[in-house]
């Protein structure tokens, strides 16, 4: 599974000098840099050099300064890694490649060109949004099947614990969750049911939610 390179690449990624998240915007790991401007690099992950990561590796350059690909190497050195073909269209592209050996070691085949052309200024504003409002880091890059932990799911699972724990109105989850109320009201995941004007229970949905996904980082008053 790609989720097994995120780890190793996140960190190659970070001693580089960048924030790094998984799943954000379609891509497998977004990383922003301190200060002013922001940097932010995508990384695209497969078990096998293709075709296909490097097109999604094109798509992402609307909305990076930097773009990579990363995959496992093959042990008998056969993969496209060892491609002078594949390594040069990449050069030519920009995008650089790093391989991941069976033991998490990363290497760098192909450096990355930076910066690149950005030509989707609304895409990477909100890959930047949401790297920034998703707390810590919670689901690694890669998966395909889980659901993604969202900035936004986030905070409908603080919604949730509040009235887990006797809350009902959403001034009383605001100080925790600026926009509790549009979440309460929008309902998107069938957590919340409306008793009373401005007051609100738990579906079993909603408690169903709050035992898959412990609450220990979100609960009122993280």
């Amino acid at each position: 599974m790609e989720t097994a390179l995120y780890q190793p690449v996140k960190g190659f990624l970070e001693r580089a000098g960048y924030s790094v998240k998984g799943e954000i915007g379609g891509c497998d790991l977004v990383g922003l840099s301190d200060g002013e401007p922001t940097l932010v690099v995508v990384c695209e992950l497969k078990m096998s050099f293709n075709l296909e990561l490097v097109l999604q590796a094109v798509d992402r350059c609307a909305v990076a300064d930097e773009v990579w690909i990363a995959a496992r190497v093959s042990r008998k050195g056969r993969g496209r890694e060892a491609d002078r073909r594949y390594r040069d269209l990449c050069r030519r592209l920009g995008i650089g490649m790093l391989g991941v050996a069976d033991n998490g070691e990363v290497s760098m085949i192909v450096a990355s060109t930076s910066p690149m052309p950005r030509t989707n200024a609304r895409r990477r504003s909100r890959l930047v949004e949401e790297h920034r409002k998703r707390r810590g880091d919670p689901t690694a890059g890669g998966g395909t099947k889980a659901p993604i932990m969202t900035a936004y799911r986030q905070q409908a699972l603080v919604c949730a614990a509040a009235l887990a724990q006797g809350c009902s109105r959403p001034a009383d989850l605001r100080p925790h969750v600026s926009k509790a109320g549009r979440i309460l009201l929008d309902n998107v995941y069938g957590w919340f049911e409306r008793v009373d004007r401005g007051s609100y229970v738990l579906t079993d949905t909603g408690r169903a939610a709050l035992e898959r996904w412990p609450q220990d980082h979100l609960s009122i008053g993280a």
